[in-house]
């Protein structure tokens, strides 16, 4: 089972992402890179997540937009022209900005959403996700697809 890729590096609000998942009873694996740059280094097999077996490709990326060392932003532009990997990214943030809305979806984002401050809101909110990108939604086939990029070995 392919994993949901989360990119936050606040640890308080990966332990609320976690309760929420656990809370929907959603059997995903959860891989959390804790900024952008340790996000590409996840999607390109850069050590240390070059064993693709412990480390799928995600069907998913949910994305933080501040996060240190490599903005969350620069990391949905690599995503779009560079990677070549066909994911589905959600922009999932506290900044509800227009710029920053703009931004997302002009660099390619599936989806923007603002996290909200209320424990139970947030789990339907997660729910809601999950059940349309996961259950509902139909994405390429993989092996129709090849990244740009030639993964480092194992």
């Amino acid at each position: 089972m392919k994993p949901i890729l989360y990119v936050e590096d606040d640890s308080n609000d990966v332990l609320f992402f976690e309760h929420a998942v656990k809370k929907t009873g959603l059997s995903q694996p959860v891989q959390v890179a804790c900024d952008g740059q340790e996000a590409m280094d996840y999607l390109k097999g850069t050590p240390p997540f070059a064993n693709r077996e412990k480390f799928p490709l995600p069907c998913l990326v949910l994305l933080d937009l501040k996060s240190q060392r490599v903005t969350g932003l620069e990391v949905l532009k690599w995503i779009r022209q560079e990677s070549g990997l066909p994911l589905v990214v959600v922009v999932l943030t506290a900044s509800g900005h227009n710029a920053d809305i703009t931004a997302a979806y002009r660099l390619g984002a599936n989806a923007y959403l603002i996290k909200p401050t209320d424990a139970r809101e947030f789990e339907r909110m997660i729910k809601a996700l999950m059940d349309f990108w996961l259950t509902y939604n139909t994405g390429p086939q993989e092996s129709e697809t090849k990244p740009r990029f030639t993964p480092a070995s194992a």
